[in-house]
């Protein structure tokens, strides 16, 4: 019974922290009661003291991104009722906004998820890492039939590179034309040649999140999905060596702070470790109909030499100037030859 009242009391304590450290909880403090009875009444602005930021971004990492340390947000939910009776606002209105500000200033998303039947109320989520799953959600989930290639391994960002295919930032911005609201929204442009991917903010924390959101999706995949898992297991191939980060960050795909490039690519490389995905399950993987348009791209042989030919003499002006005056220096010693053969066989002509 001890144990019991002690889990209980765990639960009541940590559901009040969230309340007030995201919930806004602390801006309806009970006073005393008046003529009118209860009322709630906000708190004065800076009565009290500012977190420290370091301390901010130890609290967001244990309640928000650890999948171990998350409470079931109906207790969140029950308690806030129970404390607020007057108060008619659901406690997930509060908290949505919390991660909706953390993710918009992560650029991670711009996102706001909501019902389908009930377009103005967020979704109620499990837990707070839930919360924040919802957010990552495709704008458009390409259509990709079951023929064609077997999916396999994505290439390396160097790979595509050499086969012509052309990497663009996605503006992480709804209101922007071709914009996208979260990481997950990769396209291909251009018949294939151009790969556009929301730019990838690389923080301390970034693993942290993505793996605890696979964790999320890979111990529920039918109530979570697996879009995150599938947009980690492309990242991680495509960003795998040094070199393809030092691309990827030339082209603005990836930005990150971390000591070199190579270290970024290991814990990209480590990324998916232990993750249960099928590639070519369209329904598991969103990025399907992407991956054979540029397969198709890559095992095109024209598309490789004119790509080798582009990189080769035509990144350099001068060369490009050479190959030009060689090349019209060829075709006039063919006519020349030519007429050299007619002269000889038609000498009245």
């Amino acid at each position: 019974m001890g144990d019991l009242h002690g889990f209980l009391r765990r639960l009541l304590l940590d559901a009040s922290y969230i309340l007030v450290r995201f919930g806004d909880a602390v801006w309806h403090r009970r006073e005393a009661p008046a003529e009118g009875g209860n009322r709630v009444v906000p708190s004065v602005e800076g009565e009290e003291s500012a977190v420290d930021q370091l301390e901010a971004v130890a609290v967001v990492r244990d309640v928000f991104y650890l999948a171990e340390n998350q409470i079931p947000f109906f207790v969140v939910d029950k308690i806030h009722q129970l404390t607020f009776l007057d108060c008619n606002t659901p406690a997930v209105h509060a908290i949505a906004r919390y991660a909706h500000d953390l993710l918009r200033g992560t650029e991670y998303s711009v996102a706001t998820p909501t019902k389908v039947e009930e377009p103005e109320r967020p979704p109620e989520p499990a837990n707070l890492l839930h919360l924040l799953h919802m957010h990552f959600t495709p704008t458009v989930l390409t259509s990709s039939s079951g023929g064609g290639r077997p999916v396999g391994r994505w290439r390396t960002a160097m790979e595509y590179y050499f086969a012509g295919v052309t990497f663009k930032k996605r503006p992480l911005n709804l209101s922007a034309k071709g914009g996208a609201r979260c990481i997950l929204d990769v396209k291909v442009s251009g018949s294939g040649g151009t790969l556009e991917v929301p730019q990838l903010r690389i923080d301390g924390e970034t693993w942290r999140l993505l793996r605890n959101l696979m964790a999320l999706e890979q111990s529920n995949p039918m109530a979570a999905g697996t879009h995150l898992t599938a947009y980690c297991v492309f990242m991680s191939q495509l960003a795998s060596t040094a070199t393809d980060v030092e691309l990827l960050s030339r082209r603005g795909v990836i930005v990150h702070g971390l000591g070199n490039n190579g270290e970024v690519a290991k814990h990209f490389a480590d990324l998916c470790k232990g993750a249960v995905f099928d590639a070519d399950d369209a329904e598991q993987n969103y990025l399907r109909a992407v991956w054979q348009t540029l397969d198709r791209g890559f095992r095109s042989r024209p598309r490789r030499w004119m790509a080798w030919l582009k990189k080769k003499y035509f990144a350099n002006p001068w060369l490009a100037a050479g190959l030009v005056a060689a090349t019209v220096g060829l075709v006039c010693t063919v006519i020349q030859a030519v007429y050299s053969v007619l002269g000889y066989l038609k000498p009245g002509n």
